[in-house]
């Protein structure tokens, strides 16, 4: 089952969440809307490489990575996307393209959208694309810890 290790993680913490099954769906903003869920509530993860280490970007399902905000943040280091092929690796249990906000299992650091700090509950992919997880932000943050940052924009799309 490519969710046990999460939902392991969450039992063993006794965390509260709840799984939310969808039809299959790729794009952040087709999940939102076949779940159901606010897009600015549906966390969505991109890796990306920081002067070529790996890390992993949360942001709301509608935003768009700064890359010029990033790029501030980060003194100016090379910040880029990760590819599929430098990250496919790290997640064996999961589906590519639906990795779970939790960069902190695979030892990889997670930097989070400041705004989603804003919503109490936070949902996200569960390995695959046809479930979520659904918990509260703040039990997310204690078990992840990220650094809340400013890192994207809302998209128009």
């Amino acid at each position: 089952m490519p969710t046990q290790i999460l939902r392991e993680f969450l039992d063993k913490n006794n965390i509260k969440y709840v799984t939310i099954k969808h039809s299959l769906a790729f794009t952040a903003q087709e999940i939102a809307a076949s779940a159901h869920i606010k897009g600015k509530e549906l966390a969505k993860s991109v890796l990306i490489k920081i002067d070529g280490k790996l890390a992993m970007c949360v942001l709301p399902a509608a935003n768009k990575i700064n890359f010029d905000l990033l790029k501030e943040f980060f003194n100016g280091k090379n910040v880029r996307l990760a590819n599929e092929v430098e990250f496919q690796d790290k997640f064996p249990e999961c589906e590519v393209g639906a990795m779970p906000p939790f960069g902190n299992l695979y030892g990889i650091n997670v930097f989070v959208e400041e705004s989603l700090a804003k919503d109490e509950e936070i949902a996200f992919n569960a390995c695959n694309h046809m479930e979520l997880f659904q918990l509260s932000f703040k039990d997310y943050e204690r078990l992840v810890k990220p650094r809340l940052i400013k890192l994207s924009h809302h998209s128009k799309l």
